[in-house]
């Protein structure tokens, strides 16, 4: 018997395109032991080119990451929350129903710096920024974390201090807009990270300042959604910026959002690319709404009342029907934010 290790083919007695076939197959839960097979293997489940292969072939599928409250520890009375909260990172398959956590970054292992951004690129995941969950001093971290591998690597730092900025994801690069410095000053300019270069490069600035904003790619937009000014400090606009992601130009839309309305994590995208307020949508998320797209359907959750507990659904098209899902309890905390994914 050949052993797979000295064969010269991906699956010993198959030809290569059948062999590497069946690695494209294989769910990203696999890929940790499955690289442990041989060095071939190790070095196809590794390549950025499996990816490609997967979501070309369709085996891809989105999956949705959220920025999470983990149960923390109650006082006697088990009542109340003791210590500061602390955030991890949790996945949703919609495909499969499984709910999962993602090990926490070897930094900050006892939870996420507060207030960090997610987004996502080619199958990776990428933390930025945030506060630090002991001194409250804001960072520029960034940890990328791979499915196929399941392990975290720290990026190259942010190149400027900025918390509650706009974040997202476009082939290989994720883009960074708006939010504030840490003299509370918002921000107008924007950044392009490169994931496999480990390099940032910064892109023209927005017209105006724009804090609290809210980031989200459609097509080949970057679109920055509200957000306030330095000098109107929670007054937010109902403006939206769209950066051409293919030329790096930006251009203005006037009346996109509603004024006064946080925009943060609670946009979605109707009919002719109209935006809407998730929590206007349905009574049980009227509080604390959050949406991550998953192709056809997303993934919303909130509160009916302030405090209350967190309900979980999957919506079919721009907020038509509502179907509330299941979830076991270490997964039913308050969502901050959130992602999806291609996996």
């Amino acid at each position: 018997m050949v052993s797979i290790e000295l064969s010269p083919e991906l699956i010993p007695g198959l030809p290569e395109e059948i062999g590497l076939d069946c690695l494209i197959r294989f769910h990203y839960s696999t890929y940790r032991v499955a690289a442990r097979v041989c060095r071939r293997w190790q070095q196809h489940l590794q390549s950025r080119e499996l990816h490609y292969l997967r979501k070309q072939a369709g085996y891809t599928r989105k999956a949705a990451c959220l920025v999470q409250l983990l149960n923390n520890t109650s006082d006697s009375a088990g009542s109340k929350p003791v210590g500061p909260p602390t955030y991890g990172l949790t996945v949703f398959d919609p495909v499969s129903g499984i709910w999962d956590r993602i090990d926490p970054v070897p930094k900050y292992p006892y939870g996420l710096p507060l207030f960090c951004q997610i987004a996502s690129s080619e199958g990776k995941l990428v933390v930025m920024g945030g506060w630090d969950p002991s001194s409250y001093d804001p960072v520029r971290d960034v940890f990328i974390y791979d499915f196929t591998t399941q392990r975290w690597r720290q990026g190259k730092q942010m190149p400027e201090t900025r918390s509650f900025f706009a974040p997202g994801g476009f082939e290989g690069r994720i883009i960074v807009a708006g939010g504030h410095d840490e003299n509370k000053n918002a921000l107008s300019t924007a950044w392009e990270y490169d994931v496999n270069r480990d390099e940032w490069t910064e892109l023209a600035r927005m017209s105006q300042e724009r804090d609290e904003c809210q980031g989200m790619v459609i097509g080949s937009e970057f679109w920055v959604v509200s957000g306030y000014r330095t000098d109107n400090q929670g007054g937010f606009e109902g403006s939206a910026e769209l950066m051409d992601l293919r030329t790096g130009e930006w251009r203005r839309i006037e009346e996109a959002w509603k004024e006064s309305q946080c925009p943060r994590s609670c946009v979605g995208v109707g009919k002719e690319q109209k935006l809407f307020y998730w929590g206007d949508c349905d009574s049980a998320i009227r509080v604390g709404a959050c949406a991550v797209p998953l192709g056809e359907r997303t993934l919303v959750c909130g509160s009916a009342y302030q405090g209350g507990p967190q309900g979980f659904f999957l919506v079919e098209g721009h907020g038509e029907r509502f179907k509330r899902i299941d979830v076991p309890p270490q997964f039913s905390g308050f969502v901050q934010s959130g992602c999806s994914l291609d996996i």
